[in-house]
């Protein structure tokens, strides 16, 4: 546990716009925000002193990042909730409070601050460190059980479909040779065998980014859980209640663009002369695509270079999207 002289600086991306975005779902005197990756709790606290009567909920699956934001948020007493928890439990938690809807809810997805600044957590490319990458250190397999045991077209799929790895192959077949002398441990090991495999074939940025990217979200399971978390929290919302999305790579945003879209058109065939209200759009697009951070954002906060930023509202009950299934 980091004690409060090693704590990480903490700059939560895109505050003002998404503070800004929940803000006209918030004026009820009983309003609550789900914080589906509290991390540490940057976005939670901006919100919570903007608004004075709001109720944050947070959730997060990493026990550092958990006691560090419960003390950050401390003195907000009983108007915050922290909840271990990975963002699609987010219905059991909800059902466990007794709230039936909520007013806004914020995704940030992507490695927190602490967890990238945390050199034992093995997520950065750039120190030799144990191959780790667990968002929660307690439970599951980790980066290089995955190196270790998966076989090379296993390896190949997860590299090319979650790195889009132009050279998934050649990495994965050169992890199965390497492990045959000696299991792969670190991020070093790993580093310095994907150099030799792109050297002269690379170019633009680090060599490792899309191989480490790729193990990250085969460890944490992390688009298949944002694939059913997305729809739970919106079935979460209440009508005017509003969704905040930060991704940082095209596969989330993808798959972000993807379900609020759907649900921001009617779902019937095109060309339909009347649309049955049962299948009327349910969400309203707040934003035109996907927003970035402007350049001034990016100077004082570089790692919100990559952020995407998507949000919509929900105009009306109808089209259940998990809890239900089909038109409700």
């Amino acid at each position: 546990m980091m004690n409060a002289r090693t704590e990480p600086a903490h700059v939560p991306v895109l505050v003002e716009r998404v503070t800004e975005l929940l803000a006209p779902a918030l004026r009820e005197p009983d309003a609550v925000v789900v914080d589906a990756t509290l991390g540490l709790g940057g976005h939670a606290e901006r919100i919570l002193r903007e608004h004075d009567h709001v109720r944050v909920v947070g959730l997060d699956r990493d026990p550092d990042a958990l006691a560090l934001a419960r003390r950050r948020l401390a003195p907000f007493g009983d108007r915050v909730t922290v909840e271990r928890a990975v963002y699609d439990e987010l219905p059991r938690v909800l059902d466990r409070l007794g709230l039936q809807r909520v007013a806004g809810v914020l995704f940030d997805l992507g490695v927190s601050s602490l967890q990238l600044d945390e050199p034992a957590r093995g997520f950065a490319y750039s120190r030799d460190v144990p191959l780790d990458m667990r968002m929660d250190p307690t439970t599951g397999r980790t980066a290089a059980d995955v190196l270790n045991t998966y076989s090379a077209s296993e390896l190949t799929r997860i590299f090319r479909v979650y790195g889009e790895e132009p050279h998934a192959r050649r990495i994965a077949d050169a992890v199965v040779r390497a492990r045959r002398a000696e299991p792969l441990r670190t991020s070093g090991q790993l580093v310095e065998l994907i150099r030799g495999v792109v050297r002269g074939r690379h170019s633009g940025g680090h060599p490792a980014k899309r191989t480490f990217q790729a193990l990250r979200i085969e460890v944490n399971a992390e688009l298949t859980t944002l694939e059913r978390a997305l729809p739970a929290a919106l079935d979460a919302l209440a009508v005017g209640g509003r969704i905040v999305v930060l991704s940082y790579h095209s596969l989330e945003d993808r798959l972000v663009k993807r379900t609020l879209g759907a649900l921001a058109q009617p779902d019937v065939p095109p060309g339909l002369p009347v649309v049955p209200p049962e299948h009327e759009p349910v969400l309203r697009l707040l934003t035109r695509g996907a927003e970035k951070p402007t350049p001034a954002e990016v100077q004082r906060n570089p790692r919100a270079a990559s952020a995407r930023l998507r949000a919509a509202e929900r105009i009306r009950e109808g089209r259940r999207t998990v809890r239900q299934g089909g038109a409700g």
